[in-house]
């Protein structure tokens, strides 16, 4: 077997509205899946409130630990859009405005009243940042040593990631294939590890489901490695054959 580098990512949610469920966060899923593409395996996300000791506790632990950290939220025109001083102090720079930054705010707002001290509070980075582009409403998100700080607006996220589409050094992407079974996994759980420890490059997922008034589960095959995946795959579903169990390719 070949050894591959795997790339793993952390994310940041940031946000009271978020912890109080005020607003449902999309920006997990369409990280995940991006990264992905890229070769990065999302490992962990943290949701955070808007409070700066625990933006830096959670910055310190996460960016020690992947090879990538993700923050979405707090960079925006208001006072309580603090992640860019929590990031700041967690490295231990100053904040300063990006003269760049400030370039394409004045430019942007030029015919919308001009920039003013809420709007320049967006081209605030820690000191020796990059920006990173937003196509969507002027303001930057911004890039410095491993971590990427993004807007919490979904649509604004998914800018401003396909501007680093291409750009991170990752790995190969994982890759899944989906086999579905009437059947509570607690009686296919001896088949699901045997097979997992067969194929040591894969690794399977089960999800279980309750519909029209029966009992199933999706078995979810990884890998990185098409000719695996697709080997572990089927030999999941001959054993659950051979047990007697209808199997349902991509899954129910």
């Amino acid at each position: 077997m070949t050894a591959h580098r795997i790339y793993t990512a952390a994310l940041i949610v940031i946000g009271d509205e978020i912890l109080s469920g005020r607003t449902q966060d999309k920006n997990i899923a369409q990280i995940a899946t991006w990264l992905n593409v890229q070769g990065i395996r999302l490992a962990e996300v943290r949701v955070v409130a808007d409070v700066q000791e625990s933006i830096v506790e959670a910055v310190n632990i996460l960016r020690a630990r992947n090879d990538y950290l993700f923050t979405t939220g707090g960079i925006g025109p208001t006072h309580d859009d603090i992640t860019v001083d929590a990031v700041s102090a967690a490295l231990g720079v100053d904040v300063v405005h990006h003269p760049k930054a400030v370039a394409v705010l004045e430019k942007y707002y030029a015919d919308k009243g001009g920039v003013n001290e809420g709007r320049l509070r967006m081209a605030r980075v820690p000191d020796g940042a990059d920006l990173i582009e937003n196509r969507m409403s002027g303001a930057p998100g911004i890039q410095i040593e491993n971590m990427f700080i993004m807007a919490g607006v979904p649509h604004i996220t998914a800018g401003m990631l396909d501007a680093l589409t291409g750009k991170l050094k990752g790995g190969a992407p994982l890759l899944s294939a989906t086999v579905g079974c009437w059947i509570p996994e607690s009686e296919v759980a001896s088949l699901l590890r045997k097979t997992e420890k067969a194929y040591e490059t894969c690794q399977i997922g089960s999800y279980p489901f309750f519909r029209e008034g029966k009992v199933g589960a999706n078995f979810v095959v990884r890998s990185t490695s098409q000719d695996d995946m697709e080997a572990c795959l089927i030999a999941l579903i001959k054993g659950l054959n051979d047990d007697g169990y209808e199997t349902f390719p991509d899954g129910i």
